[in-house]
């Protein structure tokens, strides 16, 4: 059975739900995960997605910031929502997936908004930073995150981190800007490394090619000098790794009209 996944930060899904009917209509993803909602649950756009198609909805929302949801062709098993650094800020939204959805072995999918993390790179002078960087530190200590043996598992989002060299534009130029500096590079890469996670990306991309999820609103033209990073991410389990046919980033989506600075980053899988 294949299923396509995309995951999207929206900046807003009330601003641009026509944006994401518009990719909706044409990619027809079985799951969209989509980060920086931006609203209370019960302002979401529920009939708008129900009318495309998306009967089975995850939301962990808030007013005005953060928030993130999982919108469903197929019914979930399961919802849940976990907190970070014991804060309530709507960072985490997790489904899974099963008979209900004529799967066989279970599917479970995390949707996360990591921090963005402020521009200081010091958590000492920098408040944002540090609640970043503890973050981090608690993905890797979460073993509800983390698959173990078979479990057949996605991790998905917003992880604000651009953990390889050419997974920015320069490198060099950016080592000290919040998003790839070391220590961020290391605490999500640790975070990887403790569930086994396969990045999608830079197993179907070589790392010495470059690739970008994420063009500043800064730039009066993106498409000058491509200064992009790759921000949004796709890991699977181990027991998924051959699983995936397909990857896919829409960097069309960022010359859209009133865009988010993200794109649509999708996967599609033999389950």
């Amino acid at each position: 059975m294949l299923i396509s996944l995309t995951t999207w930060n929206i900046n807003s899904v009330r601003l641009r739900i026509d944006l994401v009917a518009k990719f909706i209509k044409s990619a027809r993803p079985d799951v969209l995960c989509l980060q920086e909602t931006k609203c209370i649950d019960d302002a979401f756009p529920l009939k708008r997605f129900k009318r495309l198609g998306y009967e089975h909805v995850a939301l962990n929302g808030q007013k005005g910031y953060h928030g993130v949801a999982i919108i469903s062709k197929l019914p979930f098993e399961s919802t849940d929502t976990r907190t970070f650094c014991d804060k309530v800020d709507s960072r985490h939204v997790s489904v899974s997936f099963g008979a209900r959805a004529e799967l066989t072995k279970p599917l479970v999918v995390h949707n996360l908004y990591v921090p963005a993390g402020g521009d200081i790179p010091d958590p000492a002078l920098n408040p944002k930073f540090e609640h970043k960087l503890a973050f981090l530190d608690e993905m890797k200590s979460c073993t509800a995150l983390h698959p173990r043996g078979d479990d057949r598992h996605i991790l998905v989002g917003d992880l604000n981190v651009a953990p390889h060299e050419n997974d920015v534009w320069s490198h060099r130029q950016l080592l000290k800007v919040v998003s790839h500096t070391p220590i961020e590079c290391e605490k999500l890469l640790a975070a990887q490394a403790e569930g086994a996670w396969v990045d999608v990306a830079r197993e179907r991309v070589p790392m010495a090619e470059k690739v970008y999820t994420w063009w500043s609103y800064r730039a009066a033209d993106w498409t000058v000098g491509d200064r992009g990073r790759r921000l949004d991410h796709i890991w699977v389990s181990p027991s998924l790794k051959e699983a995936v046919s397909d990857f896919k980033i829409l960097r069309d989506a960022r010359s859209w009209e009133r865009p988010s600075d993200h794109v649509p980053v999708t996967v599609t899988m033999d389950v």
